[in-house]
């Protein structure tokens, strides 16, 4: 038996919808990494980007379960001495650019190289539920009715 290794000419990426309302962050970030880097596929190869197109609407409507809202903090460092500064989930969400909050969650889970970073380039995330992308007729995954903990109520 030979392993299999995809070539770039049997590459078929497909497009899929997620509505992230209502969902736990950490269980939608794990799906969408998944079919971002193509795990769910038979012919994965862990060398070649062979994941999906993923488009997530809703992210300003994702739950987090606890108080992860308050006491989860984005950090990053202004380059200056004391200058680290920090954003809760709940600021973030409630700003000018709450689809971060997903985008972080996913890259996270993504390996830090080049190969993630051409990955990272096939995720699309929206705040809203309009999409530039019905030309690419996008396939919906329905990530609710997965498993009765991806939900979580307000």
């Amino acid at each position: 038996m030979k392993t299999y290794t995809a070539k770039p000419a049997d590459i078929e990426k497909k497009w899929i919808l997620i509505d992230a309302e209502g969902v736990v962050l950490g269980r939608l970030a794990t799906i969408v990494a998944s079919r971002l880097r193509g795990k769910h596929k038979p012919t994965f190869t862990p060398h070649m980007d062979v994941g999906d197109n993923v488009i997530v609407i809703n992210a300003d409507k994702v739950q987090m379960t606890g108080n992860k809202r308050d006491d989860k903090r984005y950090y990053w460092h202004t380059g200056h001495p004391g200058g680290i500064k920090f954003r809760t989930a709940r600021q973030v969400l409630d700003g000018a650019h709450p689809e971060r909050v997903v985008i972080k969650a996913v890259e996270r889970m993504i390996s830090r190289n080049k190969l993630g970073k051409q990955q990272m380039t096939n995720l699309r995330v929206y705040a809203g539920d309009q999409h530039p992308h019905e030309a690419q007729q996008p396939e919906v995954l329905d990530v609710k009715s997965m498993n009765t903990k991806n939900t979580r109520s307000a």
